[in-house]
């Protein structure tokens, strides 16, 4: 049976520009570009969870998230189930925590990045909305 796990994704957008991090090489799709964020753990609410994960791995607080879109993919070894938000109101500088490389990005320069799969809805919902 496939591990399914469920992931909360913001999407950090700022003056047009939004602020990715890339995924170490030992981590599952390692190596490539993603919109931060982290597991949801059984004691925690998405919203929690998503805050959470941003000062981990970011260092900033969320102050609003708006509901952008719910991805549901399976790769060979996992299910992931994302919901991901859009987080344009926060406190602090985005700084990747994890030695990892990170850096903003316009819409038209997402659709030229290495993502996991899962992501390519979140890079098309984002080109959608006009953002």
């Amino acid at each position: 049976m496939t591990k399914r796990v469920h992931v909360a994704v913001g999407v950090i957008y700022r003056q047009g520009q939004f602020f990715l991090t890339k995924r170490l090489a030992s981590a599952h799709q390692g190596g490539k570009w993603e919109f931060p964020g982290g597991k949801v753990e059984d004691n925690e609410t998405v919203h929690q969870a998503l805050h959470r994960e941003l000062q981990e791995e970011i260092a900033i607080d969320t102050l609003a998230m708006q509901p952008l879109i719910e991805i549901s993919h399976d790769y060979v070894d996992k299910q992931v189930l994302l919901e991901v938000f859009l987080v344009d109101q926060f406190a602090g500088e985005p700084t990747a925590q994890e030695g990892q490389q990170q850096g903003w990005f316009s819409a038209d320069q997402l659709s030229k990045i290495d993502f996991p799969k899962a992501n390519d809805a979140i890079v098309a919902k984002i080109i959608d909305k006009g953002l």
